[in-house]
């Protein structure tokens, strides 16, 4: 017991640890079952990244639409990515990182496209870009924006 009571500061530290980690990992996974979610919704929805050629008249409208999204990597990922970035080989919390802003992207472009009445979107580009004060550091990573666009179709009936 008094092992324990001259260590309680070490104790607490490892607690916080462990809490801020599962609160990520929990966020993360609930952001994931969302994306699934909406996706399926939006499954019919035709995104292509080639451009279009419609004959005349089939096309009531034509707009540009866009989705934009910033998701930042929690401190105890980035430990983690830092360590692995010593030791070699994939860094998976920045993998989830891309993965998760590059669907959200897409995800709230198709929603804007959705409220516009369309039925599919044409020549879809997508971006990515670091942000944050580290960002240009080599090998560091603050937060990741995606933004995904292209032209959303409504076509005659």
């Amino acid at each position: 017991m008094e092992i324990l009571l001259q260590n309680i500061d070490l104790i607490i530290f490892i607690l916080l640890i462990v809490l801020g980690y599962s609160a990520g990992s929990w966020a993360e996974k609930k952001h994931y079952r969302s994306i699934k979610q909406r996706e399926k919704e939006l499954l019919k929805m035709a995104v292509i990244t080639a451009e279009g050629s419609f004959p005349p008249g089939q096309v009531a409208n034509a707009t540009l639409v866009s989705g934009s999204v910033v998701v930042s990597i929690d401190y105890f990922k980035r430990l983690l990515a830092i360590l692995r970035n010593v030791f070699g080989g994939r860094v998976k919390s920045y993998e989830s990182l891309v993965d998760r802003a590059r669907r959200e992207a897409i995800l709230r472009m198709k929603e804007q496209a959705r409220e516009l009445g369309a039925g599919m979107i044409i020549n879809m580009r997508l971006e990515t870009a670091t942000i944050g004060k580290s960002a240009n550091k080599k090998g560091r990573v603050g937060s990741i924006e995606a933004i995904a666009y292209g032209t959303a179709i409504v076509k005659n009936l």
